[in-house]
């Protein structure tokens, strides 16, 4: 399939959405008469809940309007980041650089490659470190584009709202998309590798002090989607990144309090200290990450149904990818000196 006819494909699924929720492509509508482009992001932006959907749907007439066209000023301004921006030529200028920056800074260190499939899809499972300036993923992607070619469809699912950072627009380049379920099918129905932190927000800010625990929060998605893919799981684990800056505590009450978790699907509002800001509340800016010593090891590859059966046991693959992450992460820490050091 052409790039144009993928492009087509998934225009023709947003209108099809749009189609059954009611959107009008001729201007009318309760979106109050957007433009086409915009009231896709306003859709978007209602389906993956930058704006409480059933409040929104439960208004009428003017308020309904207003809180739809507050909801396209949102939505304009977080990047679409999906497969197409991936540059293969943008990562093959710049990869010398940045691997040159990442074993200079971080002394990054990335064992196991060799475990990863050379072709097919591949569903990589991290646990996340860092905040959200992550440097455990730039750190694994330099060394997966390096180790297989830029020409290996590979991607990293990422919060929306990372990826509306200015100054983190090269990631969508290096094939950083919008952590959306469209996303990861494609991605994967395609043969691509893709890197998933089922952890997300919640695991990323976990305070410092719990550098060596991994801690999905309890999310299994990840699994639901190697199953229905029918591709193998890579663990992938990381040591360092919660020594690149002091975080103090997720801040799970400010989000609610403020009602971010609503808002922005943001269920943390973490609390650091971190240059250059000092003490640092919600990271939205980001933050200039300390030189910790970056250790990252891929583990062999699970086949889920060959080692679960073809009715698997959700929580048993849980239980069993965690504790295998859990253990590798524990060795690691082992093999540390000191913080930041390593």
């Amino acid at each position: 399939m052409s790039e144009g006819e993928k492009t087509n494909g998934r225009a023709a699924t947003r209108r099809r959405r749009a189609d059954a929720r009611g959107v009008h492509h001729d201007g009318a509508g309760p979106d109050g008469g957007l433009r086409p482009e915009d009231r896709e992001r306003v859709e978007e932006a209602l389906e993956q809940g930058f704006v409480p959907g059933g409040i929104a749907r439960s208004l009428s007439g003017f308020a309904d309007r207003a809180i739809r066209t507050a909801a396209a000023a949102i939505a304009t301004r977080v990047p679409r980041a999906d497969l197409d921006e991936r540059d293969p030529d943008y990562i093959r200028e710049s990869l010398p650089q940045w691997w040159l920056l990442a074993s200079l800074y971080w002394r990054a260190e990335v064992r196991g490659l060799h475990h990863i499939p050379e072709e097919g899809g591949v569903l990589l499972v991290g646990n996340h470190s860092g905040g959200n300036m992550t440097p455990d993923s730039l750190v694994f992607s330099l060394a997966f584009d390096t180790y297989f070619g830029v020409e290996r469809g590979y991607y990293q699912l990422a919060h929306n709202l990372v990826l509306s950072m200015p100054w983190l627009a090269f990631m969508r380049k290096h094939g950083t998309v919008a952590a959306n379920p469209e996303n990861a099918h494609e991605a994967l129905s395609s043969g691509a590798a893709l890197l998933v932190y089922p952890g997300g927000d919640y695991e990323v800010h976990r305070p410092s002090w719990e550098s060596a625990k991994v801690d999905f929060g309890g999310r299994k998605g990840f699994i639901r989607l190697a199953l229905e893919e029918d591709v193998p799981i890579v663990p992938v684990v990381a040591i360092g990144g919660q020594e690149t800056a002091l975080f103090l505590s997720r801040g799970r009450w400010l989000a609610r309090l403020l009602r971010l978790d609503r808002l922005f699907r943001l269920k943390v509002l973490p609390i650091s200290i971190a240059p250059p800001w000092g003490l640092n509340i919600g990271d939205m800016l980001g933050h200039l990450p300390l030189p910790a010593k970056i250790t990252v090891e891929a583990l062999p590859p699970i086949d889920l149904k060959a080692s679960f059966g073809r009715n698997p046991d959700i929580d048993e693959i849980y239980d069993t990818i965690l504790g295998r992450m859990q253990a590798t992460l524990t060795a690691l820490q082992e093999e540390r000196r000191l913080p930041l050091l390593g």
